[in-house]
């Protein structure tokens, strides 16, 4: 039962609505925001290895990376509303993709003030494609609380995922999964070039 939970989680996941996830898309209210993350292949992948790498790190980066994540992606959607530029966004977005695949597939041990200051470096940049990405006129407040929402949710995917890795098999799938996603980080910047 425990592995079916985040198959599960991963098989909702993956239902339609890529194409929605980026800019120039009428998207506003909460559902909007909640679907926001889960439709960009590049915010799925960052938020699901961001739970794996906080579940393979333990302790307090368990809560504490996940929740810097959230804070700092929410400082990132209130700069894009306040109508504040941020520099390479997609560049930010897909480094993201690469960096926590990384992290994950070396199951990466760096003290906790660093993985949660890079953990939020990176949050800036998915909160301001969420907020970039609010239609003129809809509810900052219900459309952050969906992104938010739905970022929270993969983050526990990934956490739930990642207790995979106390046994030997599993540590080994988690670690493919962190390079299956960082290949997919490195194809993303590829194609940004």
């Amino acid at each position: 039962m425990p592995i079916r939970t985040p198959l599960l989680a991963l098989a909702a996941l993956a239902l339609p609505g890529a194409a929605l996830a980026h800019t120039g898309h009428d998207v506003g209210g909460f559902g909007y925001g909640f679907a926001h993350p889960l439709g960009g292949l590049d915010h799925l992948l960052a938020m699901l290895a961001v739970g794996l790498w906080a579940a393979q790190a333990g302790g307090r980066a368990l809560w504490a990376v996940p929740a810097s994540f959230l804070a700092l992606m929410a400082a990132g959607g209130g700069l894009a509303l306040a109508g504040v530029g941020l520099p390479a966004v997609e560049l930010g977005v897909a480094g993201s993709v690469l960096a926590f695949g990384l992290l994950v597939a070396c199951a990466a041990r760096i003290p906790l003030g660093a993985g949660i200051a890079l953990t939020g470096a990176f949050a800036l940049f998915h909160g301001f494609a969420h907020g970039a990405e609010m239609a003129a006129g809809a509810s900052a407040a219900l459309y952050g609380g969906g992104f938010l929402a739905a970022t929270a949710l993969l983050h526990a995917a990934g956490m739930i995922a990642g207790q995979l890795g106390r046994y030997r098999l599993g540590a080994v799938l988690v670690r493919a999964g962190g390079a299956a996603t960082a290949a997919a980080g490195a194809t993303l910047l590829a194609g940004l070039g």
